[in-house]
């Protein structure tokens, strides 16, 4: 049975167990190609198309339409036509899915907490401690946290340490922020870098921290090795501050869902759970006035107040910029403002979470931006 290839559940994130098949996106025979999206899957923070991660002929379509599953459990199998039926229906009878805990000691494992100047921050840490692979710096956006890069790291960590963060007033760290501007920020990143040991990184950065990261690139230029940037902040005047306001007043699922819609090309994206777990999160005590201080600082009346942009040429350093066509938060215009000879790639199909919503073709470009910044 060695020619039988397994398509299972794939993991999302450092704290996915399980996904909902929603729908199968290609027919049993059909040849599959890596990457090719073949069915649909929901979780607890978003749904999405599994890509295929590698090639054959799709013989069985094993989960249905409504199963909810664990991650590794079998969806399907690939297999050349010469293989029968009966050793197909003998891999499936004998196929077993990992024991839970192996995956719940893999999540303890990748979360962790250190202290940056008084302020708790957690982050996450994948592909090993060898301080010979360089390492690459997630940085999220405002409202987000590091599961915002559930599509990304665990490609990454492939060749590279990686490291993401949920910045000050985010996610689990300490809901109170070191400073209201980029500037700012970016220092207490560097810091937070200096907490790890981390001497450089290549940064990647959304939104909010794609500013960041450019304003690091800016500031810290010895610890930046590349900068990629996602729908960022710094590189033009306008902002959707229908998003950064109305993220920071919305009380209920009802007054921030067509909030959270916004972010995304395809709104269908967002579930019921990513509205519970970021309601459960702005009512954290000190999270409301750490967001209404970091949009007071960075995005009053709808305006951006920092533009890092146009120094990064100056740095000398490797810069991509990813955008969504239908970006509703930071218009896709801005991009004509990246330094000249940056790499800039524009997703027709995505808004302003492309990492997510065009996940495999940005881990591409993560992945060679990194190679030339080596």
């Amino acid at each position: 049975m060695s020619a039988i290839t397994p398509i299972v559940m794939p993991k999302w994130g450092l704290s996915m167990k399980e996904g909902t098949v929603n729908e199968w996106l290609v027919e049993e025979g059909t040849e599959i190609t890596v990457g090719l999206p073949i069915l649909d899957v929901e979780t607890d923070k978003i749904a999405n198309a599994v890509e295929a991660p590698d090639a054959g002929l799709l013989r069985r379509r094993v989960a249905s339409a409504g199963d909810t599953l664990p991650v590794k459990a079998l969806l399907g199998v690939l297999a050349p036509a010469d293989v029968s039926d009966a050793e197909i229906d003998a891999y499936i009878a004998s196929y077993v899915t990992p024991a839970e805990d192996e995956e719940e000691g893999e999540e303890a494992a990748a979360y962790h907490f250190v202290d940056v100047d008084g302020i708790r921050v957690r982050y996450a840490s994948r592909g090993g401690d060898d301080a010979s692979r360089s390492a690459v710096l997630f940085i999220h956006g405002f409202g987000g946290d590091l599961d915002n890069w559930l599509f990304n790291l665990d490609a990454l960590a492939e060749k590279h340490r990686v490291f993401a963060l949920d910045l000050p007033g985010h996610g689990q760290s300490t809901p109170k922020v070191p400073g209201t501007s980029l500037a700012a920020l970016a220092e207490f990143v560097g810091k937070f870098m200096d907490a790890l040991s981390i001497e450089k990184a290549h940064l990647v950065g959304h939104s909010m921290g794609g500013g960041i990261a450019a304003q690091m690139a800016v500031d810290q230029p010895a610890r930046v090795e590349s900068v990629s940037l996602i729908s960022p902040a710094g590189f033009g005047d306008e902002v959707n501050n229908a998003y950064t306001e109305g993220f920071v007043t919305a009380e209920s699922r009802r007054e921030l869902k067509p909030v959270v819609e916004l972010l995304f090309a395809n709104p269908e994206l967002v579930s019921r759970q990513m509205l519970d777990d970021l309601l459960k999160y702005k009512r954290l005590d000190g999270v409301s006035d750490a967001l209404t201080s970091l949009n007071g600082g960075l995005f009053a009346g709808g305006r951006q107040t920092a533009q890092p942009a146009g120094k990064l040429a100056a740095t000398g350093k490797p810069v991509l910029v990813i955008w969504g066509a239908k970006d509703q938060i930071i218009p896709a215009a801005h991009a004509k403002n990246a330094p000249e000879g940056a790499t800039v790639r524009v997703f027709d199909d995505a808004g302003h979470m492309s990492q997510m919503e065009k996940a495999n073709e940005v881990n591409a470009l993560l992945k060679e931006q990194v190679a030339k910044g080596a």
